[in-house]
């Protein structure tokens, strides 16, 4: 089967479009098919005839292990009323060119605040600011493993408008199994992911250790309140109310085999989210004159584990 534009104008319209069938867009695409919503999964198509021909397999300690067959296509030339952006920061781009449609609702849940300027630049006033809390990870093309036992998606958006749409697309996931809200702070929305993924990122990253690990040795606990405090502060210069304090505690309670998509991707040979997570931490603390030297050490030593270059 090819997937190409022609086969995909003649399919029927689908309410929800999932850009990126990795780890988070995958876990959402198979909650909402399991669940009977109309979604339609864009991928490369080598993994939309992975997913078309074995179907979408998740495995999770808070959903379940099922197997789902959404429609799948390599291009989107259809109407839909929902496009959630999945995919990882360095492979937006590209991305993108499979898309040729302008959705009403655009929601990205990519790590980091920074592609939000490129999106806004693509679809307008419809993207509005997205974060997912999980830890979720593909293994294999058309396979999604999902170990966190949670799964929180945020939303907020400047326009008045996209109220509406936003509330309908959370409860529409939270029926679904997925727990979503709608906020009044893109701010808030953005920075209060940021400052805690920062901080399990950059440190998990730089010791290749897990959240139990980190808590409990002294040095490595140290860099880790270092990284939420300084980012912390950030957050606070770009109108985010983020209590580092807060921040901690909740890690405090978390299990202790939490570990971060960076982590895995350097594990796995991937290029590291470098200049999306930690990068968009220290520009924006360059825009406002704050130091972090904390976040800078811990970022030098993952470019020098990973071989690759740390963001300008």
């Amino acid at each position: 089967m090819t997937y190409t534009r022609a086969s995909v104008a003649s399919a029927s319209k689908a309410t929800i479009a999932i850009l990126g069938p990795g780890g988070v867009g995958g876990l959402l695409a198979g909650a909402l098919a399991r669940a009977g919503d109309e979604v339609v999964v864009v991928a490369r198509e080598s993994t939309a005839h992975e997913i078309d021909s074995h179907g979408l397999r998740v495995r999770s300690v808070l959903l379940g292990d099922f197997v789902e067959h959404p429609r799948v296509v390599s291009e989107l030339s259809e109407p839909v009323q929902t496009l959630i952006v999945a995919t990882k920061a360095t492979g937006l781009g590209a991305a993108l060119q499979r898309i040729s449609v302008q959705p009403a609702l655009v929601v990205p849940l990519l790590n980091g605040i920074d592609h939000l300027v490129p999106l806004r630049e693509r679809f307008g006033e419809s993207v509005v600011a997205g974060t997912i809390r999980v830890e979720a990870d593909r293994p294999e093309p058309g396979e999604v493993v999902h170990t966190s036992p949670f799964v929180y998606v945020e939303m907020a958006s400047a326009q008045p408008t996209m109220r509406a749409p936003m509330e309908a697309l959370a409860k529409t996931l939270t029926d679904a199994g997925i727990p979503a809200a709608v906020k009044d702070s893109e701010a808030q929305v953005m920075w209060s992911k940021l400052v805690r993924l920062n901080a399990l990122a950059c440190v998990s990253s730089a010791y290749d250790r897990l959240l139990g690990e980190i808590r409990s040795t002294p040095e490595l606990y140290d860099d880790f309140k270092g990284a939420i405090e300084e980012a912390s502060a950030v957050a606070r210069a770009e109108g985010a109310e983020i209590s580092a304090e807060q921040a901690i505690a909740e890690f405090d309670l978390a299990h202790e085999t939490l570990g971060s998509s960076m982590q895995r991707d350097i594990a796995a040979g991937r290029e590291p989210e470098l200049d999306a997570i930690p990068g968009a931490v220290l520009r924006a603390g360059a825009r406002h004159g704050i130091e972090c030297p904390t976040i800078e050490r811990l970022v030098a030593m993952i470019a020098k584990r990973a071989g690759v270059p740390a963001p300008a």
